[in-house]
This record gives structure tokens, C-alpha cells and sequence, in this order.
């Protein structure tokens, strides 16, 4: 099926309930997409209303790489070849806490790198089998350069972003390609609480980049794009005054 987007109509998203996920999601059905499947913990809960397109649930959890193999499968089964895939799951957690309880930091780490790994190398199998279909992987500017004020949580996305940049490589020739996002900091449930950062952006604004990088075929998309200018002054800016930076 064509559409805005050239042939977007099958959509698997992992973390059914990502406020950036499931904005991304409501675009591609606006601009055609007619198939979804939603990969969240507990498909039995109220589910989110995605208006416009056949929504099927299955069980996803990021914890359980041995799990994700047949997440991913069971999705084919479902709508058939995956045109977009979106893992869109992770935790923010706080630097403090995880200073306290380094078991606590371990298990996000599992989970915001571990579990995109696992994913990710999954997704990308069946993309190259399918020989078409982009996995959309969401990174962030904490990964371009680790901050002290949430090294735990940056070094992951670093470790994620570098994993996207190869996988993406690897891919390449094969039909099936990696586009990577690295919003700044998002305005949202998961940062509730948090005073906002300079250039920041909101759900709807990550999802609309998204839309526009997937139409494009851009290979990495900053959110706002202001911030590739910024980061490539800040990747050089000297440790001593970089480890001064308060966020």
C-alpha cells in the first residue's frame, strides 16, 4: 500500500504505551499506515485508542531478551511484513538512586541498553529476511556526551546509539536500514517533575520529526534540529568546564 510516506502500512511498536511511541504511531496512520501492533507488559489493561487502523496487542516485556524473538514473530503473524518498527521502551530513573543502589542502576542499564540490543538484533533480522522496513531506534542527546548528572542513564543511550550507528551499517545494501533519533530533552510523563532543559521539545514534536526523517530517509534525526549544531560544539568543549554543566 502507498502512501505519503512511500509504503508504510505495518507499524510494531515495543512499549505500547510510550507517549513518544504511540504519537508516532497516530502520524503513520494519518499518513496511511492501516496495520499496528502494539507490544506492551500487559495487554489485558485498557489498551490505547489509535483511531483509524486495525490495533492488535501482544505481550512484550524488555526485561525478557529471550522473549523478544517471539514478540517480534508473533507481530508478522499478525499483519504480516513490519514496514516500521519503533522500540520505544526504557526508564529515566535518578542518578541519586542509582549512586545508592547500584543493583538499581545495573537493571536499568539492562533495560534502557540490554533490552534494545536484544530488540533491536531481532527486528533487524526480520527486516533483512523481508528485505525492506526501517527500525526506528530512539536515542537520545544524554548519549552524545555523558553528563555527570545522569551518567547512568547517558552511558546507556550512548552504548544504544553506537549500537544503532553499527546495526545500521551492517545493514546497509540489504533493503532494511536503521534511522536514528536523539531528542533533547522531552517534555512528558516520564520527566514530570523535572524543570525543562533549553531546547526542549514535546511528544508530538519527536513524533513529527520522525514522520518527517522516515519520508526523507534521513539516517539520524535531531530533535530539535538546532541540536546538531549545539552538540557539535559541546563534543569539544574541554572536561573541565563540560564536567560543570548542572544538567
Amino acid at each position: 500500500m502507498k502512501n505519503a510516506l512511500g509504503s508504510v502500512d505495518t507499524v510494531l511498536l515495543l512499549g505500547g504505551r510510550s507517549e513518544i511511541g504511540l504519537a508516532i504511531v497516530e502520524r503513520l496512520v494519518r499518513n496511511g499506515a492501516s496495520r499496528v501492533v502494539l507490544a506492551l507488559r500487559d495487554p489485558g489493561d485498557t489498551p490505547p485508542a489509535i483511531g483509524g487502523a486495525e490495533v492488535h496487542l501482544v505481550e512484550f516485556d524488555a526485561s525478557r531478551p529471550e522473549t523478544h524473538g517471539e514478540v517480534i514473530e508473533t507481530a508478522v503473524k499478525l499483519v504480516g511484513d513490519l514496514d516500521v518498527v519503533i522500540p520505544a521502551f526504557g526508564v529515566l530513573g535518578s542518578q541519586a538512586v542509582y549512586d545508592d543502589d547500584p543493583v538499581a542502576a545495573v537493571r536499568a542499564v539492562a533495560v534502557n541498553y540490554g533490552g534494545h540490543v536484544s530488540a533491536g538484533l531481532f527486528a533487524a533480522r526480520r527486516l533483512r529476511e523481508q528485505g525492506h522496513g526501517t527500525l526506528v531506534v530512539l536515542s537520545s542527546v544524554a548519549g552524545v556526551r555523558v553528563r555527570r548528572a545522569n551518567f547512568v542513564y547517558g552511558s546507556a543511550k550512548a552504548g544504544l546509539d553506537g549500537f544503532a550507528q553499527g546495526l545500521g551499517d551492517a545493514l546497509h545494501g540489504s533493503g532494511a536500514r536503521v534511522m536514528i533519533v536523539r531528542p533533547g530533552f522531552v517534555i512528558g510523563r516520564m520527566t514530570r517533575g523535572m524543570s525543562p532543559a533549553p531546547m526542549s521539545s514535546t511528544p508530538g514534536q519527536v513524533a513529527d520529526a520522525v514522520v518527517d526523517g522516515l519520508r526523507s530517509g534521513a539516517e539520524i534525526v535531531w530533535v530539535p534540529g538546532m541540536l546538531r549544531a549545539f552538540f557539535a560544539v559541546m563534543r569539544v568543549l574541554p572536561r573541565a568546564i563540560w564536567r560543570r554543566m548542572p544538567r
